[in-house]
């Protein structure tokens, strides 16, 4: 019997609460003992990723006390509940089926007589299919000419993580050739966004997709006119050059707008949807279905690895532990991503949306306010860039921010050159390996200006090349790591009510429905 009860109420919570401050990080990643910590603390993840932790404030007696507090708060148990089809998205009494998209972990899942796996997977195949017709040509423009140009139409779940999934596997495509289309995105509504993309592209040699579940997204709508709009007036007829992904009961799934409709459900939230047709579609076009199905079988092996209940093989589960630790023991309320790797330039902010839109919550799954911290600011640049621009505060700022590096032995383009004794990748190798060290233990010197205090907590998810395998295992480790803190603190994490507010207040802004202060800032923009 699952039991649903806030983190504070918890023994192995209290148990934890205990140990805070328990572990001197300086202390620990120092000498050979810091060796044995990088040796051991280490858990092998799917696509050939490790997540090595040893750098995070833990040690035997923390972990006992983290291990207590999963079988206490029974994570591996509400995991299964929510793979076997019960309502765990309690805010909108839905299921949660992201991991169905790519694999059948529990027992199947029937709605309404609709066996859900096979309606994903039927999706999916009519999404590989219609990209294999393009690329062939059977599906041309008017003038019979190959479409060369995919260009997404969608804004939060429906272009940040298809963007970062896109360009994170762009260079590996072109140098294993299977790169067939490049992908675009247009996801604001401020017109600069659309016009951008359309002046750079070949409109007549471009397919659109549209990404909306309901079909009403305003912002997506008026960024569907304005590309159609722009169709016309290069005398093109819009309806031979845009599908539609979308639900089955929405305005645009049977439209003759449309060379083709590929169908999601109310069962996958946007943040979570990269693995379904929002992702696989503009993927499959770009890259070939393939690629898209290796993607999914690196998410599949780890969903299938989160399944564990021993905490030190879990990768997903020891970081959320972890992860919570240090939130809600420690008292950090920022994590910082940083990816090694100018492939995964936009995952930070695809993770921004994921973690913030499902953990930024101060209530319960009852409705009932919690007297603890829920999810962390997440933010995050790519390395080296970044040590470039916020890492001063992260070194020697008055906060501590517990960082999450992810790195890789090999580049993906097969380029490189030798400067000064090494190449290019082995000088982003390094960089990351001494930033773990300088956070972690610092650097002492009689100048306090020049003194780095250390303590730093960070932990690294390495392999040896990003590929559509590990991408998905990466991608898949942070929805997992996600929903296993959203347990831990009795919270939602399905659910978005927080991005309401303010759509219903711009269209009452639109509809000139205002007064006082909303009135007079309407004013100062002219509206």
């Amino acid at each position: 019997m699952i039991s649903w009860k806030n983190l504070d109420t918890l023994q192995a919570y209290k148990t934890l609460s205990a140990l805070k401050g328990h572990v001197d990080l300086t202390d620990a990643m120092a000498g050979e003992m810091g060796a044995k910590r990088v040796r051991e603390y280490s858990v092998p993840m799917a696509g050939g990723l490790t997540f090595n932790y040893a750098a995070r404030p833990v040690d035997g007696e923390v972990l006992a006390a983290l291990k207590a507090l999963a079988a206490e708060a029974q994570l591996i148990e509400k995991y299964e509940a929510l793979f076997n089809g019960e309502i765990i998205n309690t805010g909108e009494k839905r299921l949660v089926l992201h991991q169905l998209t790519r694999g059948q972990l529990g027992k199947a899942v029937v709605v309404d007589g609709v066996d859900k796996r096979a309606f994903y997977v039927k999706e999916q195949e009519k999404a590989a299919q219609f990209a294999k017709r393009v690329h062939s040509g059977e599906i041309a423009n008017a003038a019979g000419e190959k479409f060369t140009t995919v260009v997404q139409i969608g804004i939060g779940g429906s272009d940040l993580g298809p963007r970062a999934m896109y360009l994170a596997l762009e260079n590996w495509a072109r140098q294993n050739g299977t790169f067939k289309m490049e992908a675009r995105f247009i996801s604001n509504v401020d017109p600069d966004d659309a016009a951008s993309v359309l002046k750079s592209i070949d409109v007549s040699r471009s397919l659109f997709v549209l990404v909306s579940k309901s079909g009403t997204t305003l912002e997506t709508l008026t960024n569907e006119s304005f590309v159609k709009d722009a169709l016309r007036k290069a005398g093109l007829e819009p309806a031979r050059h845009m599908v539609a992904v979308t639900s089955e009961t929405s305005p645009l799934a049977r439209s003759s707008d449309y060379l083709a409709a590929f169908f999601m459900d109310d069962f996958i939230g946007g943040r979570y949807s990269s693995s379904s047709c929002v992702g696989g579609v503009v993927l499959s076009l770009a890259f070939g279905p393939e690629v898209f199905a290796r993607f999914l079988s690196g998410a599949a092996e780890t969903d299938k690895l989160a399944t564990n209940p021993d905490v030190t093989k879990n990768a997903a589960l020891l970081d959320a532990l972890i992860g919570v630790y240090e939130r809600n023991v420690l008292g950090y309320p920022t994590t910082a991503v940083l990816p090694y790797s100018q492939a995964l330039s936009r995952f930070p902010a695809h993770l921004q949306q994921l973690d913030m839109e499902s953990n930024g919550k101060s209530v319960n799954r009852f409705g009932e306010a919690v007297a603890y911290p829920t999810g962390p600011v997440i933010f995050g640049e790519p390395g080296t860039n970044g040590q470039h621009s916020f890492y001063q505060l992260l070194h020697q700022g008055t906060d501590i921010v517990p960082l999450q590096f992810v790195g890789f032995r090999q580049n993906q383009a097969g380029m490189d050159v030798d400067i000064q004794g090494s190449t290019s990748q082995e000088k982003l190798c390094a960089n990351v390996v001494a930033q773990i060290m300088a956070f972690a233990c610092g650097k002492k010197d009689d100048n306090p200006n020049k003194a780095f205090a250390g303590g730093r907590p960070s932990s690294i998810i390495i392999g040896d090349q990003l590929t559509p395998e590990s991408l998905g295992a990466l991608l898949a480790h942070f929805e997992n790591k996600v929903m296993f803190q959203g347990f831990c603190w009795n919270i939602n994490s399905f659910d978005q009510e927080g991005v309401q507010l303010g759509k219903v207040l711009a269209k009452r802004v639109l509809a000139h429905e205002t007064d006082g202060a909303l009135k007079a800032y309407s004013e100062l923009f002219g509206i």
